[in-house]
């Protein structure tokens, strides 16, 4: 299945992704998306039709037995559900990390984030939230420039049989180490426990 840990700027997702990737062993696939689709011009549409090279690529490697671990970018979880090839990649497994607007200030600026940036990120955190909650009320934040063939009817489907999971990890306070063993231990549960898991579905009828 797709295991996706995904968060707002400062939260950790590029280090677990790296902590992670060796501990995971074969069965894994640790990428970000720059691995699948390499750009110097990142935009949504990008990150959505990349969401999608993820999606298919995890089911090339689900007749594997393989899983593939998606880190390192604000992908929000409806975009991965409405990339076409979600439905073939055998579930999604969505974590949002997150973090404190104190401990997201302290990390964004001691790596040198420009400072009239800091409202921005600490917004787009608090709709990542949102998001993970109930991804219907704001939506439209995502399909302005959507990717073509997305499937944003797969989402509402989701909430309607109450079966949108996403599962949150606060890392505020907490080392790389202790953010990392806490997704390790989501990705175990995931592994096992089917209510942590999405399955997207195309009912017969229904429009993209």
């Amino acid at each position: 299945m797709i295991f996706l840990a995904s968060g707002a700027s400062g939260t950790g997702k590029s280090t677990v992704r790296e902590l992670l990737a060796p501990r995971l062993g074969a069965t894994f696939e640790a990428v970000e998306l720059a691995d699948l689709a390499p750009t110097d011009a990142v935009s949504m549409r990008w990150r959505q039709e990349t969401a999608e090279i993820a999606a298919a690529r995890a089911a090339e490697l689900r007749p594997l037995g393989r899983h593939l671990l998606l880190s390192g970018d604000p992908v929000a979880p409806a975009e991965l559900v409405a990339a076409p090839s979600a439905v073939r990649a055998g579930g999604i497994a969505a974590c949002l990390l997150d973090a404190d607007a104190r401990a997201q200030t302290t990390r964004l600026t001691g790596r040198g984030e420009d400072p009239a940036l800091l409202e921005a990120h600490l917004g787009f955190a608090r709709w990542m939230r949102e998001h993970a909650a109930d991804p219907l009320p704001r939506l439209d934040v995502l399909t302005g420039d959507p990717a073509p063939g997305a499937r944003w009817d797969r989402v509402a489907r989701l909430v309607e049989r109450d079966a949108w999971r996403v599962t949150v990890v606060d890392t505020s306070g907490r080392s790389p180490g202790e953010v990392a063993d806490a997704v390790e231990g989501w990705i175990t549960a995931a592994g096992v426990d089917e209510r942590l898991v999405m399955h997207p579905s195309d009912e017969p009828g229904s429009t993209a």
